[in-house]
């Protein structure tokens, strides 16, 4: 497991209506989230807890522990495990259209369905899934904000049991590539000098002085990071909660690296799922409209033949 922020190695959603969700932000102390972009892509803990049992609402918990899932969860949410249901194992990509699909129907999603998704680790894998359902062109789906951390700090009630779902029909379109960066749009965004560059990983990692987290199969060659990219974890953008931080505290952390959206941006992390969730902050909360998730990161990147790689800190902000 990668670190939390704050340790060594990080400084590491019945479809509910828009006037209903305003009323759950203001009801229970998060009115903040109100001010984001799209407010509407992120639901309390006590919207989770009042309209789980929803029929047209799913909960599903997706975490970098695995095992977590077991040991307690959400009442009445599934469980996806990252390595196994969210991605092709076998070309070490995201899930094709038709195991997308099988997935949302085994699951009793809908196209209607509206989708709320939560994990540990403020919500890392989450924002990967919701990532992959974007691109599939689900429209209603939502991260739970504060993740697994807030449910658990909270008290609120966990279960061991696998609620029972019938299976229905979903239908995917797409795939919505343009919420991807492919590794020829990385280099050719980077000979022009046409997008910024975000590097979401530890300190460590961008520096070159770690390949990967410890304990951490997908690796790589080469340490380091991409030419002339910034280095925002992507654990900052989050509060001790495990919700995201204030809409102005998101504007000065991305701004103050040159981040602001005069340009496209380009997130990457390792394996592009800590990216999926700094996508996600920069889409859906600050509003930017372009903005890719290389999903290749740097074990694509660290790993290729005669790619340039720069190893250190960083240059200063806007150089």
């Amino acid at each position: 497991m990668e670190p939390m922020p704050g340790m060594s190695l990080g400084s590491a959603p019945e479809r509910a209506l828009p006037y209903i969700l305003k009323v759950d932000l203001l009801s229970t102390g998060e009115s903040n989230m109100a001010d984001y972009a799209h407010p509407e892509t992120l639901v309390s803990t006590d919207w989770v807890a009042q309209h789980a049992a929803d029929p047209k609402v799913r909960v599903v918990e997706v975490d970098v522990d695995t095992k977590a899932y077991d040991e307690g969860h959400a009442p009445g949410a599934l469980g996806w495990a990252w390595n196994s249901q969210l991605c092709d194992t076998l070309r070490r990509d995201i899930l094709p259209k038709t195991q997308f699909e099988e997935l949302m129907a085994s699951s009793g999603i809908s196209n209607d369905t509206t989708v709320v998704i939560y994990g540990d680790n403020n919500n890392w894998f989450a924002a990967w899934a919701l990532w992959q359902m974007k691109i599939y062109g689900h429209k209603d789906v939502r991260l739970m904000n504060g993740g697994r951390k807030k449910w658990l700090s909270e008290g609120r009630e966990l279960s061991t049991e696998v609620p029972r779902v019938s299976r229905v029909n979903y239908k995917a379109t797409g795939p919505d590539n343009s919420l991807r960066a492919f590794l020829p749009q990385v280099q050719a965004a980077l000979t022009a000098h046409s997008a910024a560059m975000v590097d979401v990983r530890s300190p460590q990692e961008f520096t070159g002085e770690i390949l990967a987290p410890p304990g951490l199969p997908e690796t790589c060659q080469r340490g380091g990071h991409i030419p002339g990219a910034r280095s925002i974890p992507w654990g900052k953008a989050c509060n001790e909660d495990g919700t995201f931080k204030s809409v102005e505290d998101l504007r000065s952390l991305y701004g103050n690296e040159g981040v602001d959206g005069s340009k496209p941006v380009i997130a990457y992390c390792r394996i592009g799922e800590r990216s999926s969730h700094t996508w996600f902050v920069l889409k859906y909360l600050l509003g930017l409209d372009k903005v890719t998730n290389y999903d290749g990161s740097w074990t694509e990147w660290g790993n290729l033949v005669g790619t340039p790689v720069e190893k250190g800190a960083a240059a200063t902000a806007k150089a």
